[in-house]
């Protein structure tokens, strides 16, 4: 785009790939990469103070363009989506493995404002944090994964804004997605594993495997009863049962196939951990709708569900998820899809399909390299060391 400290040749790049450069002007892109570059700059925190840094403009000019800005964050967003739809669809077609398409939510904590506050942050309410144990005060973010042999890519990041709830926000996820071109799995916690997604998810190729709430209702002989009621009727002995290894440890599997109150002919797993059999807290449930799948399929395919708990910390640690000072629910919208932008340019951004975690580490020196690259030509060029400062500090 230019020769100065403020571009960045290997994220020009990025947006060659996901053709970005057709969507928006020229000064739309140098806010949208000052910003990138800012991400992978080290000790990135999410706050337009340290934007100002990677920028031609002031903190105030890049909070207005965040929060106000005549741009169309849908643009950059689609983009970004199609790129991974054309990744994760190709792998898909080119070896003939399942796509993994991973549901699930996590909150960005954040500080209640007092009452007399003039302006709060907009879309922050009080959810129920299972990893904390207690209400959490924040933003929800809906997060979706797709996967495929092993290249995982973040899809989307949907505000949940209370204008439709997260069983509707998975629901259109899957309305929007192309059918899949071999058959293939939505995977979620015991949240998103209701009749309502499950359907919308199947209509475009995806068999369910997810967690399941043990009072759900199941038909054992014909008889409705919780699985909580039933799993202390289960025997190690029962023909039914199958002792599992899943990743280090071994588990007794019971396994139902019927129908659930609201679902028919699914699979249920009924599980204890080998050294706690027969213990209530230990008791958990999953479901998959795909009868053809045995057991030990069911839950290896489960396990990749974890790629998306890893996204979310990742997210947390790398890319400021949790540590914006952002108000509006604008602002926040487009925070996130730049956010998703530099997930996807880490994986990506060096020609190869990188992990996260190694792409933008890589990422990060490539962005380094060009500064560095940068003030030794200005040295070579017999720029006054005073400018250079003024634009590199």
């Amino acid at each position: 785009m230019g020769n100065s400290i403020y571009d960045s040749a290997t994220i020009f790049k990025c947006f060659l790939q996901i053709k970005l450069e057709q969507g928006y002007r020229r000064v739309i892109l140098k806010h949208i990469m000052s910003i990138l570059i800012c991400v992978f700059t080290i000790g990135y925190r999410g706050k337009t103070v340290q934007m100002e840094k990677c920028s031609e403009n002031h903190r105030t000019t890049i909070a207005y363009f965040l929060n106000h800005g005549k741009w169309d964050e849908n643009i950059l967003e689609q983009c970004v989506k199609a790129e991974v739809i054309r990744r994760i669809y190709g792998e898909a077609e080119r070896t003939g493995k399942p796509i993994y398409c991973i549901v699930d939510d996590t909150i960005a904590s954040k500080t209640k404002p007092s009452s007399r506050a003039l302006h709060p942050i907009e879309n922050a309410y009080f959810h129920q944090s299972h990893l904390k144990k207690k209400q959490d005060y924040g933003h929800q973010a809906v997060g979706v994964m797709l996967s495929c042999n092993g290249i995982v890519l973040n899809y989307a990041r949907v505000l949940y804004d209370k204008s439709r709830t997260k069983i509707q926000i998975a629901c259109d996820i899957a309305k929007e997605l192309p059918e899949a071109p071999n058959p293939s799995f939505f995977l979620c916690d015991c949240w998103y594993s209701c009749a309502k997604v499950m359907d919308a998810f199947l209509t475009k190729g995806f068999y369910t495997i997810g967690a399941l709430k043990t009072n759900r209702l199941i038909f054992p002989a014909g008889i409705k009863q919780q699985i909580s009621q039933f799993a202390p009727f289960i025997h190690k002995t029962d023909p039914k049962v199958s002792l599992v290894t899943v990743g280090k440890r071994q588990y007794y599997v019971y396994r139902y196939e019927g129908n659930l109150k609201d679902l028919e002919d699914a699979v249920v797993l009924i599980s204890f951990p080998k050294e706690a059999f027969g213990v209530p807290s230990a008791l958990r449930a999953f479901i998959c709708t795909d009868a053809a799948l045995t057991t030990q399929e069911i839950l290896d395919s489960y396990l990749v569900r974890w790629s998306i708990e890893v996204f979310f910390r990742q997210a947390k640690q790398n890319l400021a998820f949790d540590q914006y000072q952002i108000r509006s629910a604008l602002g926040i919208r487009r925070f996130w899809v730049l956010m998703s932008t530099a997930h996807l340019f880490s994986c990506i951004g060096t020609g190869l399909t990188l992990p996260f975690h190694e792409g933008f580490a890589v990422m990060q020196k490539a962005i380094t390299t060009e500064r560095i690259s940068f003030i030794y030509h200005c040295g070579l060029s017999r720029v006054p060391l005073a400018h250079v400062l003024a634009v590199a500090a």
